[in-house]
């Protein structure tokens, strides 16, 4: 798609948002039709939420703008691919299609551990591709968690 990196690339700087409050730089941004529905990034420290990941975060933003629980036709960018958790989520939310960075091969559940968004089973399966901007956003986890060490 045209505009995959352009949405990449302001998912990035959410995910820059996270790292400056101290957070794992994860950032995620939903657009429908050119037009952002809702953005995040992870909070689950500075919230003490557990459930704060980025792409909760733009999940509710964009169900409470939308004022529907359900985003069909909607792509969710993430520089991070997502956990059980926000896959779950995202399959619950009827998101379209998922444009994720960078591949996490300890929790990943858009295929690296999982495959959350293509169990026959389901009663809804979401588009998923990655690897836009995948070095920019790895190099921002690395030196995050560098920094930590």
């Amino acid at each position: 798609m045209p505009n995959d990196e352009q949405w990449m690339a302001h998912a990035l700087s959410l995910a820059k948002q996270a790292e400056l409050q101290g957070e794992v730089p994860v950032g995620a941004v939903i657009v429908r039709d050119n037009t952002i529905l809702g953005e995040g990034w992870n909070k689950p420290i500075v919230s003490n939420d557990p459930t704060a990941h980025a792409e909760i975060q733009a999940l509710r933003a964009a169900c409470s703008q939308g004022d529907n629980y359900r985003l069909p036709g909607a792509t969710l960018y993430i520089t991070l691919e997502p956990c059980i958790m926000c896959a779950g989520a995202i399959v619950h939310a009827r998101i379209e299609r998922v444009v994720f960075a960078t591949s996490e091969p300890k929790t990943g559940a858009a295929g690296s551990c999982v495959d959350i968004f293509n169990i026959p089973q389901l009663n809804h399966h979401v588009i998923c591709e990655q690897g836009i901007l995948a070095e920019q956003s790895s190099e921002l986890l690395r030196n995050f968690f560098r920094s930590r060490r």
